[in-house]
């Protein structure tokens, strides 16, 4: 199966769901190792970008996804903002003048993603950050539409690697973000941007399973 234009959107749309669904639980693990805002802020953003979709749909995918950055970039606040913003413009670049895409390229432009992630975090795996869930999805995927598999098995892979890499993070030392601050008392508890991360992993997995219909 392809992706189109109109799966990003509802990629952003179920997104936004999913955050919503779990602001207080992304605050809950933010309050004990940053500023507890984690949650309330990225809802305010995906908010933002679900009222954006309706002027952006005659953008091409890549336009699209660089619209969407700079939406988040403009509403949400604390780190998570900058990273996630410039996340969703690598990946626009990667796709820009696309309205289709097969896997090879959906992996190609999630790699972006996460790229993005990296040039503004400087985090690398074992950090405790949203990279800890992010890097080894997009591996799981890459390896998974490599060796054959089907779309929507390959997503539903990298997206339970995902939530499980963002719950490997709980006994890990945060070398990176506001959690570094505290040093040892970082150990325990669960990083909220690997979190919300595989939030917007697993969206992508529901929709294209959806589609897959």
């Amino acid at each position: 199966m392809n992706i189109t234009t109109t799966t990003l959107r509802q990629w952003l749309r179920r997104s936004a769901e999913l955050i919503q669904a779990e602001r207080e639980r992304l605050t809950d693990l933010d309050a004990a190792i940053g500023d507890a805002d984690h949650g309330v802020n990225l809802n305010r953003g995906f908010v933002a970008v679900v009222e954006a979709l309706p002027t952006m749909h005659d953008l091409d995918a890549g336009a699209m996804l660089k619209a969407t950055g700079m939406r988040l970039i403009a509403t949400v606040g604390g780190a998570s903002g900058p990273l996630y913003g410039t996340a969703f413009r690598r990946m626009g670049r990667q796709l820009e003048g696309m309205n289709s895409l097969d896997a090879a390229t959906l992996v190609g432009a999630l790699h972006a993603f996460v790229e993005g992630v990296q040039t503004i975090g400087k985090a690398t795996i074992g950090d405790k950050t949203m990279v800890d869930a992010l890097s080894p999805a997009v591996a799981t995927l890459d390896t998974a539409v490599a060796t054959g598999a089907l779309l929507p098995q390959a997503m539903r892979e990298a997206a339970e690697c995902a939530k499980a890499s963002a719950e490997g993070t709980i006994p890990l030392l945060a070398r990176r973000g506001r959690a570094s601050y505290l040093g040892e008392r970082s150990i325990g508890h669960q990083d909220p941007g690997a979190t919300s991360a595989a939030l917007l992993i697993q969206a992508l997995a529901d929709v294209v399973a959806q589609e897959a219909k």
